[in-house]
Parts: C-alpha cells; structure tokens; sequence
C-alpha cells in the first residue's frame, strides 16, 4: 500500500512475499494508524519455511560445524544486532508502543546477550562418560533435534524472539520463528542482519501472519517440525499442545502469569513500593511476569497504598519515542478493549480505582485497585495492562495461601528484612521464579518457567540443553 514499509517473510537466506501475495498492517498504538504492510503466511509459506530449515538442517554445514565456527557466528550476529541497536529499537517501539528507553537501553542489550551466552554455553558445554564397565566405553553425545518452530509474543519482540533462538540455534537446530502478528518487524530485520553476519541461508527463517487459523497453527501442525517452543497465553498453549501431540513432538512453553508481591511489615517499605510498583507497571503493565496482585501485612497495609498511589501517578505517559516516557500506549486496539474492560468490571464487581484508568487513545494510567473481592475478574485473570490489585493480610500463613490462591504459577517477590522469613515464604511460594527484595534480575544459566497454568519444561542454560538436543547414549566395546 502507498506510504507504508515493506515487511517481508525471510525464508531460505531471502525477503520474500507470500505465495499467494496477501499481506495484513501493522499498526502504531502511538498514532493507531498502520505504519507497514506485512506479508501474511499461508500453509504454502510455512510450508516453504520448514523444507528450507530442514534442508539446512539435513543437508547444510550448520549442524556439522564445529562448535566453536557456529559460537563466533553468533557472536558476530550479536554485534550486528548492537551496530543497528537505534534501527531496531525503533522497529519494536512502532510496533508495539514499548518506550524507546526500554526497547533501546535494554531490550537490545539483553537481545545481544541472549545470543552470546548461549553461543559460549554451548561452547563450554561438557558431555559425559561413564567409567567402570570392564571391557566398554560407556559416553553421551547432545545432538541438535533438528528443526524448531519458535513462536514468540508481542510484548517484548526482539528480546523474546532471541530467547528461542539462541539456543537453538548454538546447539546446531534450526529454526522457523513465527513472531506475533502485532509486532513482525523486528523478526525480519533480525534474520536479515544474521545472514549478512554469516549465518548460512535456510537456518533462520521467518514467517509471519496470525496464530489460529494462519501461518501459527499451520506451523505448529506441521509434522515437518521437531520441537516447538511458545511464549504467550495459557489457551494458545494448549491449542499448541494439542498439535504437538501428532508426531510426539517436545514443547517448552511460557504462559500466562498472575504474579503476587508479598510485602510484610518488616520490609524497607519505601524500596518494597517502588520494585512493586516497577513489576505492576512496567512495559505498561504487558509483562507475563507481572506482579498484579500486592499482597501487604495489614498494619502498613494503608501507608504500602498511598506510597504506591503516589507512585502510580508520578510515572510519565506519553508518545514512546520520547526518551522521557515511562507508560507507552498499549500494543492494539483489542487489548486496550480488554484492559479497560477489566476496569470497568472491577467497579461494577465492587472494587474502587484510587489512581489511573483508561485515558484517552490506546493509553491506561497505572491503576491501583483496592477492596475487590477475592473472586473478582481483577483479581483471578491475567489482565496484562498496568493494574495491580492490592490485599491486606495477618499472618504468614495467610499470605502464603492468598498467593497460591491462583492456577497460575509463573512469578512471586517477597519483602521482608528477616532472612529466615525470606527463605520460609519463598520455598512456600507455588512459582517458577521467586524475587526477595527485588525483581526481574536473571542469570541466563539458571531455569526459567512456571508452575500449572503458567507452562511446561524450563529453559536456560543447560535446561536449554537438553530441550533443543537429543541427549544419545553410545556403548562400544573396547574389549
């Protein structure tokens, strides 16, 4: 269309068109105008997609390079990807309305890095033996599993997308990523500036369009892939699932969240609120891992609400691209509908919203809420928009069991300045990833996933591992 970016699948080393010439928009939330026209995949461009990764994968020198030769072309993706950092920051800030701040001066450098810790961790990685059989040699090799579909999410574009395909691409698979529809842009760019960095054609392909009934459930259907992984939401996961189960094949998925951040009285409350209030609100709230519920110890219950009140209305909102802006808009049209649905459920259900609410455009005001019931819609469902509920609570025991009170299990923090406390409600606490007196701090080596509704498996590091390769066994006889 006339005005608007081309945005292209990648397949087999190329930009290309979809087969039948369809495209869809991608649309700026700043402005809620479209900005690009994108191709939209079809089962002949998925299936295009997946013979040019199994070509690669059969026939191509990446599997059968050494592991160092496929570790510095990574290494060299991850310099390209910090060369044009101010190109594709944009791309994810027009895309989805993330701040320009955060897409530039994070989620950049940590897409960098996503890259280089698995290209050394596979690097570095040891296999073993096992001695003591007279007369065998009993050892394990770790085989790339061949061809993975990844599927990644809107909210954090570049920085998901590189989550799956690192590792999968540092233990010698390769990979067909279908990013989500709202946010196509960076995927393209990615693969593009990989094979200008050496990555060899065929081994990172891209194919875009919607999920149920476009290129993502084709994708996940076809018995041409080996492995698939998923971040998104709970239903997709067990949409995807149940693909999966034709032709057996190994998933790992991170899904939705309703994370609690538990804050007792002994806590330093001021660093308490302010790490709270960043888990509520940050990326506008568009975060799996989301402290939407505040948990608070009753007699600092209201001093804990009027500091995050506080908080709530100094955050900035405004245009993303103003390096000043803190609140974004949200990513689309449909989840703002959603967000400010949920608003205005939770006040007919009998909560009162102290600060925020929707505003004008694609915008909502960090938005604290306070005295809704506990089977209230905001305080079950994953809302992904900057609310957080907020509860008070007696004892230890009843914070424990009012956090678990959830089929989700993805995130919790805990406040406290008692380090037995600290170690007693963590191990308690029905997470994958538990903070104490902090958020969002990672080590790639360490496993990353949920409990119940929020996944199944866990990757990092050698978790990594052993999901994108086939651990084998050899016996010889040496007799």
């Amino acid at each position: 269309m006339k005005g608007l970016e081309s945005i292209g699948h990648f397949i087999d080393g190329k930009t290309v068109g979809s087969a039948d010439g369809a495209s869809m928009l991608s649309v700026d939330p700043t402005g809620r105008t479209a900005w690009a026209e994108v191709a939209r995949g079809s089962t002949t461009d998925v299936d295009r997609a997946v013979a040019a990764a199994r070509s690669a994968f059969t026939e191509g020198p990446w599997p059968r390079m050494t592991q160092d030769e496929r570790s510095a072309i990574l290494h060299d993706v991850a310099d390209a990807l910090q060369d044009h950092a101010d190109e594709m920051a944009l791309l994810d800030t027009r895309d989805m309305g993330r701040p320009i701040a955060l897409t530039r001066d994070n989620d950049i450098a940590r897409s960098a890095a996503n890259l280089r810790f698995f290209a050394d961790d596979a690097r570095l990685a040891v296999d073993t033996s096992f001695p003591g059989r007279p007369g065998h040699h009993i050892y394990t090799r770790h085989e790339p599993a061949g061809v993975v579909a990844a599927v990644s999410p809107w909210n954090f574009p570049l920085m998901q997308a590189t989550w799956k395909i690192a590792p999968a691409l540092a233990y010698g698979n390769t990979v067909v990523l279908k990013p989500a529809e709202q946010s196509p842009a960076s995927a393209t760019r990615l693969a593009e500036l990989a094979v200008q960095a050496g990555l060899p054609p065929g081994v990172l392909n891209v194919v875009h369009g919607p999920g149920p009934g476009g290129a993502g459930e084709a994708l996940v259907a076809h018995q041409g892939v080996d492995l698939i992984t998923f971040t998104g939401e709970t239903r997709t996961g067990e949409a995807i699932m149940r693909a999966a189960a034709q032709g057996v094949r190994a998933v790992s998925f991170e899904l939705g969240g309703k994370g609690a951040s538990v804050i007792f009285a002994d806590a330093n409350l001021d660093k308490a609120v302010s790490v709270a209030a960043d888990a509520a609100f940050s990326n506008a709230g568009q975060i799996c891992l989301a402290g939407s519920r505040i948990l608070v110890e009753r007699s600092v219950h209201d001093r804990v609400v009027e500091a995050l009140v506080d908080k709530a209305r100094q955050l900035r909102l405004g245009d993303p691209r103003d390096p000043r802006t803190q609140v974004g808009p949200l990513s689309s049209a449909e989840h703002h509908a959603k967000v400010s649905g949920h608003l205005r459920r939770a006040t007919e259900e009998g909560a009162v919203l102290l600060a925020g609410g929707d505003q004008e455009g694609w915008w909502v005001a960090p938005t604290v809420v306070v005295d809704a019931p506990a089977d209230a819609a905001v305080c079950r469902e994953e809302i992904f928009g900057p609310v957080v509920t907020v509860h008070p609570f007696d004892t230890e025991q009843e914070a424990v069991r009012v956090a678990n009170a959830t089929p989700y299990g993805l995130s919790a923090m805990v406040f406290t300045s008692r380090l037995a406390r600290a170690h007693r409600v963590a191990g308690q606490l029905r997470a994958g990833n538990v903070w104490v007196n902090c958020f969002w701090v990672r080590d790639l080596r360490s496993p990353f996933g949920g409990f119940g509704h929020s996944g199944i498996g866990r990757e990092g590091g050698g978790h990594s591992r052993e999901f994108f390769t086939e651990p084998k066994t050899v016996v010889m006889d040496v007799t």
